[in-house]
């Protein structure tokens, strides 16, 4: 605290960085997992440690244990990088989502929100932080992260438990060159590494969000597990509702799924805890399906939505009724109809209709009664 002019008193914020660009914070950016699962966390603080991995600037470092089992843990970023990325000054995953920035601005863009760029310059760099420190609390709230609705695959892709295997130990190199001498008592992980597509990342990439190989492979999963795919029927328009609950009634349905498009019908089957939403067209039940696919929650309950079955017609039924195996195994036919009625070339199983006119022995007309007598012989 300094005299100011006047008898006035200008407080001095730690979160500041001073002439030359340095930053000195009290404590640091970072995410739930990063912090580990033990809530007294006793961290080593060092003012203007080391420099930032991107901007190069000194800060401030903070040096903890992540967990009782996990491994020590340390910022390798600044705050301000960290804030004009929205990510944790450690594994630099986003703080809203925990994943990947790849992953985050993708899905953001797809929702019209602008990306937020880092330069790749250093004097570039440099000048975009001056700007932001310069204009204080508004760069901080001018910032596009959180600004509009969430991406539908960012919600299903979030992160919303600490994953706390991030924390622990490395692989010991000197265990992998077979020359550790520690035994048991070596801190780090005594394994073989696996390597894969996960083997080299990089810090920088991560960062910017380009050629990270851990986006790649969420992008896979999020094409594979977390895309609900659409039947080829285009008259299937009826979605259907599993997991429900005796609270939730037609209404809480209806006040869900109105507003993608007209609805037809909801059919609700308290037996079995389900029901059947029906639009009228079928591009809002695409886009119900695409928004609401493994994220659907009513009355704080998570529901499970897919696709309808397609309903049989009145004809098909009665014709699976006709083909079905009696008590002897043989098909059940009406009365005066042969019982080896030919089936729809291709098709095993399929009825078809038996017309005397189909009797190739006829030439298409129906044998008179007298010849069929004389035929017999009587």
């Amino acid at each position: 605290m300094a005299e100011g002019p006047g008898g006035s008193r200008n407080y001095r914020i730690c979160g500041e960085v001073n002439q030359e660009g340095w930053e000195k914070s009290t404590f640091p950016i970072l995410c739930e997992t990063c912090l580990g699962d033990n809530p007294y966390v006793r961290m080593q603080k060092e003012d203007y440690g080391t420099e930032c991995k991107i901007c190069v600037r000194p800060f401030t470092v903070f040096r903890w244990k992540a967990g009782t089992k996990g491994r020590y843990k340390s910022t390798v970023v600044c705050q301000s990088c960290s804030r004009m990325k929205n990510v944790c000054q450690t594994c630099l995953f986003d703080l809203e989502y925990g994943l990947p920035v790849q992953v985050r601005d993708k899905y953001l863009e797809e929702m019209g929100q602008a990306k937020m760029e880092m330069p790749t310059s250093r004097v570039n760099r440099d000048f975009a932080i001056q700007e932001a420190h310069r204009a204080g609390e508004g760069a901080h709230a001018a910032l596009p992260y959180g600004k509009v609705a969430a991406h539908p695959m960012l919600q299903r892709l979030a992160r919303m438990t600490p994953y706390y295997k991030r924390n622990e130990a490395r692989i010991c190199s000197f265990f992998v060159k077979g020359a550790c001498n520690r035994g048991g008592d070596c801190p780090f992980k005594h394994e073989v590494p696996e390597g894969g597509e996960l083997a080299n990342q990089r810090l920088r990439d991560r960062f910017h969000g380009e050629n990270d190989p851990l986006a790649t492979k969420i992008f896979r999963k999020a094409e594979e597990d977390k895309t609900l795919q659409t039947p080829d029927d285009k008259s299937i328009t009826t979605l259907f509702i599993g997991g429900l609950d005796a609270e939730i009634k037609e209404k809480d349905l209806r006040d869900k799924f109105y507003v993608y498009g007209e609805l037809r019908s909801i059919k609700m089957v308290p037996k079995q805890s389900c029901a059947f939403v029906t639009f009228v067209q079928r591009d809002a039940a695409e886009q119900a399906a695409s928004q609401l696919y493994k994220i659907l929650e009513v009355k704080g309950k998570r529901l499970n939505l897919m696709w309808g079955r397609p309903q049989a017609s009145q004809q098909s039924q009665a014709s699976a009724a006709l083909v079905a195996p009696g008590p002897g195994g043989s098909s059940v036919m009406p009365d005066g109809m042969p019982a080896s009625t030919p089936a729809i070339a291709g098709v095993s199983g399929v009825y078809r209709p038996y017309y005397p006119s189909m009797d190739p022995s006829a030439q298409g007309n129906t044998p008179l009664e007298g010849e069929a007598r004389d035929a017999s012989g009587k």
